[in-house]
């Protein structure tokens, strides 16, 4: 069983149901919270989450292009990067 670790962050005004959103679609996926940090200063939502999929029927496009959709609809941004990548560009 292999394992593929990402990043998802969420940024935008905050409304009802945005985690409810998030991690709704994280379950459907059989995503995994591994660590996560949540705030609202005023009105900005931000969140960020090392999450985790087990298994190697997990489609990395498919659960990106469905967080993306789910953004849009909320009107936030939701990004999903594989762990590497968000490590890699966030070095110094």
């Amino acid at each position: 069983m292999t394992s593929t670790r990402f990043i998802i962050t969420v940024i935008g005004i905050d409304k009802i149901g945005i985690v409810a959103k998030v991690t709704g679609i994280m379950a459907e996926y059989s995503v995994n919270i591994v660590d996560i940090s949540q705030t609202i200063m005023e009105d900005l939502f931000t969140m960020i989450m090392l999450a985790e999929a087990k298994g190697d029927n997990f489609d990395m496009n498919d659960f990106q292009n469905t967080m993306q959709d789910a953004g849009e609809k909320l009107g936030v941004d939701i990004r999903v990067q594989h762990e590497d990548v968000f490590r890699f560009m966030h070095r110094i």
